[in-house]
C-alpha cells in the first residue's frame, strides 16, 4: 500500500474544499485499484458531491440546519457552538474509498472529493490518501 498525507488551508470560516485534483495527482499512473481518503481530524469529513454549482454552499446551509452553532452542545471548547463540529463526524464521515481504474478516479461526471471544515479554529487540516493496488 502506498500512503501520503498532505496539508490543506481550510481558514477561519466554514468550507467546503475540493481535493479532487490532489486526489487525481496521487492516483496518477497507478493502474487499477483502490483510494482511500483519510481526514484524521474530530471535527472535519469527506463528503463527494458536486461543487461550483451551489451544492457546496447547500451543503454547509443544510449542516447548520441540523446542526446549529448554539448553546446546546455539551461540548464547550473553543467558539460558540463548536460541540456541533465534533458531531459532525457522525454525518460526515472522516473517509472515503473510492475506485481507480487505469490509474484514474472512477467518480461520476458531477461528483468531486470534498473536505468538509466547519471549525474555523483550526484553519489547518490534514489529509492521508491510501492506495491499494488490485
Amino acid at each position: 500500500m502506498r500512503s501520503e498525507v498532505f496539508t490543506v488551508q481550510t481558514g477561519a470560516r466554514p468550507t467546503v474544499r475540493d481535493i479532487t485534483a490532489e486526489a487525481e495527482r496521487f492516483v496518477s499512473g497507478q493502474g487499477d485499484g483502490l483510494l482511500h481518503v483519510f481526514v484524521p481530524h474530530a471535527t472535519a469529513g469527506l463528503a463527494i458531491i458536486e461543487t461550483g454549482s451551489g451544492s457546496d454552499d447547500d451543503l454547509l446551509a443544510a449542516l447548520d440546519d441540523l446542526l446549529p452553532t448554539d448553546d446546546r452542545w455539551r461540548h464547550r471548547h473553543g467558539s460558540p457552538g463548536h460541540g456541533r463540529d465534533h458531531v459532525l463526524p457522525a454525518f460526515v464521515p472522516p473517509y472515503a474509498t473510492l475506485p481507480v481504474v487505469d490509474g484514474r478516479l472512477a467518480l461520476g461526471t458531477w461528483q468531486s472529493v470534498c473536505l468538509v471544515d466547519p471549525n474555523g479554529d483550526n484553519p489547518t487540516r490534514t489529509v492521508r490518501f491510501s492506495f491499494l493496488p488490485g
